[in-house]
């Protein structure tokens, strides 16, 4: 009989704090169905929770916060989504359309690639631990940052500076997101959680209607969904049908797995 495998998303109460860690640290934290499941449950039991008053995302490990997609299970067939028809609505790892009132803080405690980075852009508040790294590296892979990443990091930073991010697939350190506005603190990766409980306890102390109804107002949320979002997630989904069935996506994938530079085919 074989030992059963860790859970893929580890969940902690701590008062009125929920932390949800990324539980892959052997595949870098990245997303797989499990990981999506975990997440988007654990949201919604916050969400429906009113003892808990903000939410910590990290991932296991001091290397990877999240790598993205694990693009290892795309190359052998696997879907990164459930069945489920409701969980897939959730959006990446069941957390990038999952607008929730509680507060969300992301615990970054290494890099923060593609699907880690637009997790990141989901959240509210973002400390990162010094030797983080954030980037939208999908264009070196033949794909698009579909996760949200490619129209909120140009909600979230100088648009210039968001293209570059964009376009070149190449990350930027934690101490240039801090220069940039994208996190709200850098801190050396033995104080990162306690920085990020800080900022959940600071919340939490303050009255739990007001808090998530002012998140509510600031992000447009009304009725689990954000209304302004739309449009880009319909821009979202025809690039995407487009990008996702080309050659190169598949080639992409195919040639990370391989540890070999890809060769492009423009179809």
């Amino acid at each position: 009989m074989t030992d059963a495998l860790p859970p893929a998303v580890l969940v902690e109460r701590r008062g009125h704090i929920l932390i949800l860690t990324i539980n892959r640290p052997e595949a870098r934290n990245a997303v797989n169905a499990a990981v999506h499941v975990g997440l988007g449950t654990a949201l919604e039991e916050a969400e429906a929770d009113p003892e808990v008053r903000a939410v910590i995302v990290t991932g296991a490990g001091d290397q990877a916060f999240c790598a993205g997609a694990d693009l290892k299970a795309v190359a052998r067939g696997e879907r990164l989504e459930p069945e489920d028809r409701d969980q897939r609505a959730w959006g990446f790892a069941g957390f990038v359309r999952h607008p929730i009132g509680k507060p969300l803080i992301a615990a970054v405690n290494g890099f923060a690639l593609g699907g880690g980075t637009e997790l990141a852009l989901a959240c509210d508040i973002v400390v990162a631990a010094d030797h983080a790294q954030f980037g939208l590296p999908e264009v070196k892979r033949g794909i698009i940052a579909a996760a949200g990443g490619a129209f909120r990091i140009v909600q979230q930073l100088p648009r210039k500076v968001a293209m570059e991010i964009l376009l070149t697939g190449e990350p930027i350190p934690a101490q240039r997101a801090l220069e940039l506005g994208f996190a709200n603190r850098v801190v050396p990766l033995d104080a990162l959680m306690d920085t990020a409980i800080d900022f959940a306890e600071r919340i939490a102390a303050n009255a739990p209607l007001a808090v998530q109804a002012s998140k509510r107002i600031a992000m447009g949320i009304a009725e689990g969904r954000i209304a302004s979002d739309d449009e880009h997630w319909e821009a979202n989904r025809r690039e995407t049908r487009m990008v996702f069935t080309s050659e190169d996506s598949r080639e992409g994938p195919r040639a990370f797995a391989e540890k070999r530079q890809p060769v492009w085919k423009a179809r």
